[in-house]
């Protein structure tokens, strides 16, 4: 073996870095040069993924004249770019995609979040009842009103039992005093609760 061999390169105290510089790489595939193909260069448009070997100084050339878009016509370059925005995925306009929108099975499977949606909906234009406390149930119950009752249907439902009930409406009677109590403390719980 002679001493000048590629093989010594690895075990020398100063290898030849030139040398080791041509071996590591390919040779430039530009025609007529013999220097290491140390930069990559795409092929170009339908061949992905492949490129060329060459040095720098050609490498430099062959990037200033290199155009993907090269025989292609506007009307292509343009379907291209508008296709890039979506990452050349297919895509549909709203409503064509039946199956996807229904669900493989038919079922539409939006409908049941429509329907909920609506509930909701429904529900919030809906005024909110507070529970009502047995003292203001036990007083709606005095007046004879349902427990939905509120302003204007408690105060003409007052006036008219202390219409009945007032002694100088029943000839000076006192027996109806104690149901017009009755009436009167059952009508300031509900002013005190907020009913009116």
């Amino acid at each position: 073996m002679k001493l000048e061999s590629k093989l010594f390169d690895s075990i020398r105290v100063k290898p030849d870095k030139e040398r080791a510089k041509q071996d590591g790489h390919p040779v430039c595939e530009h025609p007529g040069c013999k220097r290491p193909g140390t930069h990559k260069a795409p092929k170009g448009r339908d061949r992905e993924g492949q490129y060329f070997n060459f040095c720098v100084d050609h490498v430099r050339e062959y990037n200033k004249s290199y155009n993907y878009f090269n025989g292609m016509g506007d009307d292509d370059v343009r379907s291209y770019h508008k296709d890039s925005l979506t990452g050349h995925r297919p895509t549909w306009k709203m409503g064509v995609n039946r199956e996807a929108a229904e669900g493989p099975d038919g079922h539409d499977t939006r409908a049941d979040t429509r329907t909920n949606a609506q509930r909701r909906a429904a529900q919030a234009h809906r005024p909110r009842q507070r529970k009502l406390l047995a003292l203001e149930k036990r007083s709606l119950d005095v007046l004879n009103l349902a427990y939905t009752a509120r302003g204007t249907e408690i105060k003409a439902r007052y006036k008219e039992l202390v219409k009945l009930n007032h002694p100088d409406a029943n000839g000076g009677d006192r027996s109806s005093e104690d149901r017009l109590r009755e009436i009167i403390q059952a009508y300031n719980v509900l002013k005190k609760a907020g009913f009116l």
